[in-house]
């Protein structure tokens, strides 16, 4: 059994998956920190000086300037900052793995396309074999066609 789980372990593709997964976290991380220290400020800035972090519904009832203080009193917040901040990082993720995917594609050939494996008489329009020479059902030379 310790000789199939080594197996297991060795081989390429649950390698490249465990590299792949590390690299994603990494790459995650990278993002994150892209939205919330370079982007999200001067937007913020933009629309008043205000943190995206900070936008939030208090389902209690209560008003409070921060999301902070909300955490602090205990009230339940709905924190739709937060989420457009997820979203971001999601979208700026899913276009740099399209444009990575995108390269990869290119460096390998297209695959041929397979010749048809039918074709139509050009007397009865009847589809028939591709490397018929007569139609099998109205007997027309199809070399001459």
């Amino acid at each position: 059994m310790l000789n199939e789980f080594k197996a297991f372990i060795t081989r390429g593709n649950v390698v490249d998956l465990a590299v792949g997964v590390i690299m994603g976290a990494s790459f995650g991380a990278i993002v994150t920190s892209l939205v919330n220290d370079v982007l999200m400020p001067p937007i913020g800035r933009l629309i008043g000086g205000v943190d995206f972090k900070d936008f939030f519904v208090s389902l209690s009832g209560q008003s409070f300037p921060t999301l902070a203080a909300a955490k602090a009193a205990g009230a339940p917040t709905l924190n739709y900052g937060a989420f457009l901040n997820a979203l971001i990082n999601f979208l700026i993720v899913a276009f740099a793995v399209f444009m990575l995917v995108k390269q990869v594609n290119r460096l390998f050939p297209k695959p041929a396309v397979a010749a048809p494996a039918t074709k139509e008489c050009a007397w009865c329009a009847t589809t028939i074999p591709a490397g018929a020479k007569r139609c099998p059902h109205c007997t027309s030379n199809l070399a001459t066609a």
